[in-house]
C-alpha cells in the first residue's frame, strides 16, 4: 500500500531552556494525513535548517493516532545551538555583503515512523521562509 506523505507544520515554538551555548525550545506541531487509513504514529525524527545552516535534530517518541484525512497536534522539545546559527549566517551576510536579510529560509525533515502494524517509515520535508522584523 503507498502513503502519501503527511503534511506537517510548525504552530507555535516556546523558550525552555537557554545557555550561551544551547537553547531547549518546546514546538508545537500539526501534523495532516492525506490517506484513507488512519496513521499509528510512534515516532518523529527531524531535523531543521535555518538560512541553510543546522540549528537543531531530535526525536519526538509520542505515540499517537492521526485519523484518516484527518490531523493531530503534538508538541516535541528541540535542542538548538541558536547562537553558533546565527554566528554562521551573519559570517555569510557579511561575505556576501548583503548586511542582515530581511527573510530567513528554514527546512524541516524528517520521517514519521509509523507503528508495527505498517512497520514502515514516511519521509517529508517543508521549506518556507521566515520574515524578519
Amino acid at each position: 500500500m503507498k502513503l502519501e506523505t503527511p503534511k506537517l507544520s510548525v504552530l507555535s515554538v516556546e523558550l525552555l531552556k537557554a545557555d550561551l551555548f544551547a537553547q531547549k525550545l518546546k514546538a508545537r506541531m500539526k501534523v495532516q494525513n492525506p490517506n484513507n487509513i488512519e496513521l499509528p504514529v510512534r515516532g518523529i525524527s527531524y531535523s531543521i535548517e535555518l538560512g541553510g545552516a543546522a540549528l537543531g535534530s531530535g526525536l519526538s517518541g509520542k505515540s499517537f493516532i492521526v485519523p484518516a484525512r484527518g490531523e493531530a497536534e503534538f508538541s516535541m522539545e528541540v535542542d538548538v545551538n541558536l547562537a553558533g546559527t546565527l554566528l554562521k549566517l551573519a559570517e555569510q551576510a557579511r561575505k556576501t555583503g548583503t548586511g542582515t536579510p530581511q527573510t530567513l529560509e528554514y527546512r524541516l525533515r524528517g520521517e514519521v515512523k509509523l507503528d508495527a502494524l505498517l512497520n514502515r517509515s514516511v519521509p517529508f520535508e517543508a521549506k518556507g521562509s521566515l520574515r524578519l522584523r
